[in-house]
């Protein structure tokens, strides 16, 4: 299935390459478009914020929205993720991992099972 990221410092583009998808598209205007089914990778800005970007790529591309993965800092307490939380629940679509920073290898062990 596609991958379809957003990333600002680096941790989620290092999450997805690690991932060896071949399909990936990154959102950097937020006004790219995609018309397949695609899973989202996003951080979360903020305190739990979704990103300018990815509010703006989803408000024209939520139609082939599967899934989120998210990445945050545990750091942010209940915010932690939230981005992930937010746009599981506006596009009733599920939250299928939280990972914090670029993750472990572990992580990506568990967020390869979860987008297969």
């Amino acid at each position: 299935m596609k991958v379809v990221f957003a990333s600002r410092t680096g941790n989620v583009e290092s999450i997805v390459n690690k991932l060896g998808v071949d399909d990936l598209m990154q959102i950097e205007s937020g006004n790219e478009e995609v018309h397949e089914d695609y899973i989202l990778f996003t951080y979360t800005d903020g305190y739990g914020d979704v990103p300018v970007e990815v509010d703006d790529f989803l408000s024209g591309n939520a139609e082939h929205l599967k899934g989120v993965v998210v990445s945050g800092d545990t750091s942010y307490g209940e915010a932690y993720g939230g981005a992930g939380d937010a746009i599981a629940k506006q596009y009733n679509v599920p939250l299928l991992y939280k990972v914090e920073n670029e993750g472990t290898d572990e992580d990506i062990a568990e967020i390869k099972k979860v987008i297969a």
